[in-house]
């Protein structure tokens, strides 16, 4: 199932003001990209991506209120700037089981109080 479909199952007649918890683990992205995730989801706090297919995260919308991302098993391999950029909440944050190359990927992060629940295999 691709992702924008699963997020239309996972609203179950509730506006995206009204989520706080999105889990879209195993949907599919396309051209691995988040897809219909917009910044309408103003509440929510936890945010599953977990082996969706990612390749990036750069069209990530602004979601002031999230707290908890699982990005895990994924093929996410930089551009993690924009997570600090539009999560200023963040914090937890699990990039296991990517193709993070070397610590140098995670230095956009440095001057956030993320929490990073990852094993990155560096």
């Amino acid at each position: 199932m691709d992702m924008k479909k699963r997020i239309h199952l996972e609203l179950r007649n509730r506006t995206p003001s009204d989520v706080r918890e999105l889990v879209l683990d195993n949907c599919r992205s396309n051209e691995g990209k988040i897809e219909g995730l917009t910044a309408e989801f103003v509440n929510l706090e936890f945010l599953s991506l977990i082996n969706v297919g990612l390749l990036s995260v750069s069209n990530l919308p602004k979601l002031g209120k999230l707290k908890k991302l699982e990005l895990s098993d994924n093929r996410i391999s930089g551009g993690l700037d924009v997570l600090a950029e539009k999560l200023p909440n963040l914090t937890h944050l699990n990039l296991s089981g990517n193709k993070l190359k070397d610590i140098s990927t995670l230095e956009p992060l440095v001057c956030t109080d993320f929490l990073f629940l990852c094993s990155l295999g560096l």
